[in-house]
């Protein structure tokens, strides 16, 4: 992995997660994909992480493989992911069970379809507490109302014997983020988390997200597409495309100066100062078929700065200075255009 002080030298030993080289490969009728290609990147305690990306880049896909979520279609082929000192791609199911939940939780994005709509959400609630801290039916549904009242839900002793249909969309998140931070986890994956939301509870759940992970001082690894999420959310991004890291770094800086073009395209996009009726700016051009990735850049057909050693020979993530990082020949270039 390329070595980057993602939090400068006094954080280090701070690391609540530490992904190196992760590849995934996905089987299908047409062949296998690399879906997820020698990923690497630190989250820290306290902080954000963001993934970035266009749909399909292998954001979603990295957090199932760390998660041990995976569909049987698709298996992690390389690299490791260490956290509290262990491996977990090393681990047996029954021991990366244990882990689920005070050490590592995941937020999906579809909170309906990650409820369960034949149990009351006070059973859903108060099944980490049995079964990871041995508490009573009584005792854990004490810490269901407890917790529901944490992140938000009004009246919850009452709303305790709900099922999931029986609350809003904006509800229905909060209650699967009261789930993964039952158990105060040091991780937690926050996968598309304010997805069909509309913006007002959308900002909600992101500043829920963010006092949690104060108060519990987690590292959040945010997936998102939303760069404006990003830059309100997040203390560091690593952006993916075609399931590889193309550039890591501080928010602030990597939105200010990057270093990728594919970064530049993606910032440029967003209409900040459009006008009624103007052309707006957009990256040419797809993302590669994952089964016929080009040799050389996998950006090269979409890039205004190649040239013959991009179509040739495929960049390395490459510490730039303290903390930031890219994968591309041309950084200086693409720093300075």
């Amino acid at each position: 992995m390329t070595t980057i002080s993602s939090a400068g030298g006094g954080q280090m030993d701070g690391i609540g997660l530490d992904v190196d080289g992760l590849s995934v490969d996905v089987h299908t009728p047409q062949g296998t994909a690399r879906a997820v290609d020698g990923v690497s990147f630190r989250a820290f305690r306290g902080q954000t992480l963001a993934l970035l990306g266009e749909s399909g880049c292998g954001k979603s896909m990295t957090a199932h493989a760390i998660a041990g979520l995976l569909e049987p279609t698709a298996e992690v082929v390389a690299g490791t992911v260490h956290l509290n000192g262990a491996d977990l791609l090393s681990l047996s199911r029954k021991k990366r069970r244990k882990l689920a939940g005070p050490m590592l939780s995941i937020v999906f994005q579809d909170a309906l379809t990650a409820l369960n709509p034949v149990y009351k959400v006070g059973t859903q609630l108060a099944e980490p507490f049995r079964i990871h801290q041995g508490l009573s039916a009584k005792e854990a549904k004490e810490k269901a109302i407890e917790l529901m009242a944490h992140v938000g839900i009004p009246e919850p002793a009452s709303r305790i014997d709900f099922y999931p249909h029986q609350f809003s969309g904006g509800m229905r998140q909060r209650l699967l983020i009261a789930m993964a931070v039952a158990l105060s986890p040091k991780v937690l994956i926050a996968d598309e988390p304010t997805t069909a939301l509309d913006v007002t509870v959308q900002a909600q759940i992101l500043a829920l997200l963010a006092k949690l992970r104060e108060e519990h001082e987690m590292a959040v690894i945010l997936i998102t597409h939303d760069l404006a999420v990003v830059a309100e959310q997040a203390d560091r991004v690593a952006v993916m495309y075609a399931g590889r890291v193309v550039e890591e770094g501080p928010v602030e800086e990597v939105f200010e100066h990057p270093r990728h073009p594919y970064t530049q395209g993606l910032l440029a996009a967003v209409p900040v100062n459009a006008e009624r009726g103007a052309d707006l700016s957009s990256i040419p051009g797809a993302p590669p078929d994952l089964f016929s990735i080009p040799s050389g850049c996998a950006y090269q057909a979409r890039c205004p700065l190649v040239q013959d050693i991009c179509r040739a020979q495929r960049p390395r993530l490459e510490a730039l200075s303290e903390g930031r990082a890219a994968a591309c020949h041309f950084a200086q270039e693409a720093q300075d255009a």
